[in-house]
Order: structure tokens, then C-alpha cells, then sequence
């Protein structure tokens, strides 16, 4: 199914949003996930120019049959952060028609965050399969950042959010956020995925813009403790 895998990594502030200061400075990742044979794509955590966004899917010939979150935070899905309202999936809703995929345990901050209301969401639960076309997308609910961060696991692709990053992971120091359940979801729910798998983060927090699990697990010093006791002693300080 590779050859039908349509996917585009975009980095606010630099491929769209290019005159948005909040975009430029916060260097969020947006996903398109599609199927080449069908057409059909997905937006991963369209934020700061929806328009652009949108414009660069049916550029491409694409049409958008859904969008992914992450997680509930303004920079991935818009809402007011820091005194700034960015556009989000609200503002998506007015132009097109698609469902919202978010987690269950994560719904209700998405509808405070964005004004949207529950029968706009389609909620899931960990190990769902959304498919794009033939394309299938794996949910793997991964708490830590936020209560219902989920991480997106397409062929050999892993799309993670602010759950994990080249270096380090998300910030559990939030409210909603929880270390020992970030150590979970990094030694645990993430240890499905294989490391040859490519990791795709939720910011440039990095020089590179992805790596290999194998090298992130190596290299991340979140996986440098060897327990859980350890992790905590490190991160949740």
C-alpha cells in the first residue's frame, strides 16, 4: 500500500502561515494522510491557516474527508492561547464538512478549547482504526501531555504529537498532564511500534524533522532511565 500512501509533513510559519509570528515561533507540524487511488485525506492538527491548509489539499488533488487530533492544545486544533485566537478545526467546520477525530477522554477539552459542540466530534477509543480510503490509521491513546493525547501509527509511520519528539516529550507540568502516565504511554503504548518505524513529532523541536524510533529510543534522553522510579525522579520534578 505504499505506493497509494499520500503524505505531507508542513511546517507552520515556513509552508503555510508565513506571515504569523505565533506560527513562525511555535513551529507546529500539520499532517495530510491520504490514499492517492481515492483521493481522500486527512488534515493531522490544522492550526494558524486553514485556508492555506485546505488550498494546499485540493492543490494537490486531494479532497478532505476528516481531520485528527492529537490533542486539545490551541496550537494543534485553535482556540486562544497566550492572548492569541488562532484559527482551528472551528473555522475548518465552515468551510467543509468532516468529522473530528479525537479521543474520548479528550472530547470535553476539545469542545471548552474550540466552542464545538460533542455531535461535532467523533470520539474513539485506543487500538481504533480510522481508514482514509484503504488507508488504514491506527489510535493509540497516549495520556501523559494531556488526558486523551493519541498518537497516529500509519504503515511505517508514527504520528506523535506533543507525546514524544526527536528530544525529549511533551511537558507534564500542565494542567491535565501526568507523568507517570507519560512514562506508560512511552514505554508502554509505544512499544508496539517498531523501530524502523519513521517518527514524525508535533514541532520542530529538533534540526531534523523526523527519525527512526530505533533512533529516537536511542539517542531521547526519555528513554534513558530504566525505570519507572527513575523516569519520575528525572521528569516529573
Amino acid at each position: 500500500m505504499s505506493d497509494r500512501l499520500y503524505f505531507r509533513q508542513l511546517l507552520s510559519g515556513r509552508d503555510f502561515a508565513t506571515t504569523d509570528q505565533m506560527a513562525r515561533q511555535m513551529v507546529n507540524f500539520v499532517y495530510v494522510i491520504g490514499d492517492r487511488e481515492t483521493g481522500e485525506a486527512v488534515l493531522v492538527d490544522p492550526a494558524y491557516d486553514i485556508d492555506s491548509l485546505l488550498d494546499t489539499v485540493d492543490a494537490d488533488g486531494m479532497k478532505l474527508t476528516g481531520v485528527l487530533a492529537t490533542h486539545y492544545h490551541p496550537d494543534h486544533i485553535g482556540g486562544s492561547m497566550m492572548g492569541f485566537d488562532l484559527e482551528g478545526v472551528t473555522k475548518l467546520l465552515d468551510r467543509v464538512d468532516v468529522p473530528i477525530h479525537v479521543q474520548a477522554d479528550e472530547a470535553d477539552y476539545v469542545c471548552k478549547v474550540t466552542g464545538l459542540t460533542d455531535d461535532q466530534l467523533t470520539t474513539h477509543s485506543s487500538g481504533d482504526i480510522v481508514e482514509v480510503g484503504a488507508m488504514k490509521i491506527n489510535l493509540i491513546h497516549t495520556p501523559g501531555h494531556t488526558p486523551g493525547s493519541q498518537c497516529f501509527l500509519i504503515e511505517d509511520r508514527l504520528v506523535a504529537g506533543d507525546t514524544l519528539f526527536l528530544d525529549g516529550c511533551g511537558r507534564t507540568d500542565l494542567p491535565g498532564s501526568d507523568p507517570a502516565a507519560m512514562y506508560e504511554s512511552l514505554t508502554q503504548k509505544l512499544a508496539k511500534v517498531p523501530d524502523d518505524a519513521v517518527l514524525y513529532p508535533g514541532h520542530r523541536y529538533s534540526v531534523e524533522s523526523s527519525a527512526t524510533m530505533g533512533s529516537t529510543r536511542e539517542h531521547n534522553m526519555v528513554f534513558k532511565p530504566t525505570s519507572r522510579e527513575q523516569w519520575m525522579a528525572v521528569f516529573a520534578g
